[in-house]
Order: C-alpha cells, then structure tokens, then sequence
C-alpha cells in the first residue's frame, strides 16, 4: 500500500505548488503591485568610487582609516556609536600605543562605573582596553551603532558614501507623480535610502569640515569615502587576512585536484 500511495501523495504536493505558482504568477501578471515613490526613485550605490580594498587582492589603506576615523570622532560619533570596536584596535590602523592612550583619554564619552557594594555609578577615564563607549543621544530617533553598518546594508561601503553624499532636492517629476510623497518637514530627501526621506541631517557639509592631519584636502566627497573605509574596516577588521586565507585554500584545492587527477590516472593506468 506504501508504494502505491507514496508515489500518488508526492504527485498530489507537486502538483498543488504549481498550482500555488501559477495562481500567483496570474495574480501578477493582472494585477502588478501599485508603483510607489520609493520603488520609483530609489538609487541603488554608486559604483563610480574605487576603493583600496576592493576585489580579491583588495588591502585597506590605512591613511584614509585613520582620515575616516578622524570623521567619525570629529562628524559621526556625536550621534552614533561605536561599541563593537575597542580603544587597543585603532592600533591596526597604524596609530602607536601612544596615540591610541591619547586618543582614549581625550574621548568625549567617558567609560561607565558601578559599584556593586555601594550601588553608586559614576564614570572614569577611557583606556586602550575599552570599547568605544556608546553615544546617548539626546534628539528624536535612535541613530543606529555605525560598527557593522557597511555589513547590514546592501553595498556596503558604497551605501555609506552614496548615501553621505546624496542628499538633494526632492524632484519635481517626484512631486508630480506621487503628489502625497513630499518629504515631511524633519526630515530630509535622499534618493539612497531606502524611502527616500531621512531623519539625519547632511552630516558633511562644507569643504575643511574636517581638518585631515595628513594634510589631504577634505572635500565632501573625499570626506564621504574615507568614513566609508573606515566603516567597512570596523565591519571586516580581518577583511585582508581573509582574503589570504581565501587564495592559499584556493590554491590548495587546485593542487590537491592536481594530485588527485594524477593518482587516478596512475591507478587506472593498465584499464586503458
């Protein structure tokens, strides 16, 4: 009775998801989801900025993360945090133990404390052994921690720069075909994100914003890419070792097919 009715109970489910398709694919096809204002107008990243650590030999260059670092402690840290990243880890980026001591001690944000015998809480000055503290915003929203946005978001650090520099007008062809969508007010048109209007404000402004201590000339641009760099290393920090782990499992698995190609050929040599 099994094989009998084995076989008719697979044919039944087969056959009752094709129907499922085709009711759907139908569906669609009569009656496409509406056009929206974000489905219209929504960009996809720019790919026109080439950064150090794309592709499969891609490497971070650590002058521009430490340019994107001085971003984010002089622009972005006044809103989000930081706190999968340590104090002792900049040291990657090329800063001494030195620096990074001073660069500790002088964050604005000091490290939380809490007696467990008193109750009493109180704070205490950074060391390198701590991680960035996090930011207590005192605005509307909840600006999102900034260490694995460059992973939660499509792009990646392409997003984070098209996004810094695409805030514009709202454009009239918007406005004229979906008259309800124009941008409330609080809040800012950004063709990038994911509905087009943002609660943050251009964070990069102006040209010198930023004054860069390697002396590269900080336009918004150039502002823009070198945060995104930054981000994308708190997001892979072993991105590059990662990558040589990549090519020599590569190339072990080619020489090991190698191997195993010859050792076929020798043990099915008198069957030819």
């Amino acid at each position: 009775m099994v094989r009998i009715f084995g076989p008719l109970v697979g044919l039944f489910f087969a056959a009752a998801l094709l129907w499922s398709f085709a009711v759907g694919a139908i569906g669609q096809i009569r009656e496409p989801d509406p056009a929206t204002a974000p489905k219209t107008f929504h960009l996809p990243p720019k790919e026109d900025v080439a950064f150090s650590f794309d592709g499969p030999f891609g490497k971070f260059d650590k002058q521009q993360l430490q340019r994107g670092f001085q971003v984010y402690k002089e622009v972005c840290s006044n809103c989000h945090a930081l706190k999968q990243i340590a104090f002792r880890n900049l040291t990657d980026l090329g800063y001494s133990e030195a620096q990074v001591k001073t660069i500790a001690h002088d964050w604005q944000t000091k490290a939380k404390t809490f007696d467990v015998k008193t109750g009493d809480a109180g704070d205490r000055v950074n060391t390198p052994a701590d991680h960035i503290p996090p930011v207590y915003y005192a605005g509307t929203g909840n600006p999102p921690d900034l260490s694995l946005i460059t992973k939660a978001r499509e792009g990646g650090g392409h997003y984070v720069e098209s996004l810094l520099t695409g805030y514009t007008d709202q454009p009239a062809e918007l406005l004229k075909k979906f008259p309800d969508s124009k941008t409330p007010d609080g809040l800012y048109y950004n063709p990038y994100f994911a509905n087009l209007n943002i609660a943050m404000p251009p964070p990069l402004t102006t040209a010198g914003q930023v004054t860069y201590s390697d002396g590269t000339k900080s336009t918004v641009p150039q502002m823009a890419s070198d945060v995104a760099a930054f981000l994308t290393w708190t997001a892979e920090p072993k991105l590059e070792k990662r990558k040589q782990t990549g090519w020599a499992v590569v190339l072990f698995l080619i020489a090991a097919t190698g191997l195993a190609y010859l050792s076929k050929r020798n043990v099915w040599a008198d069957m030819h």
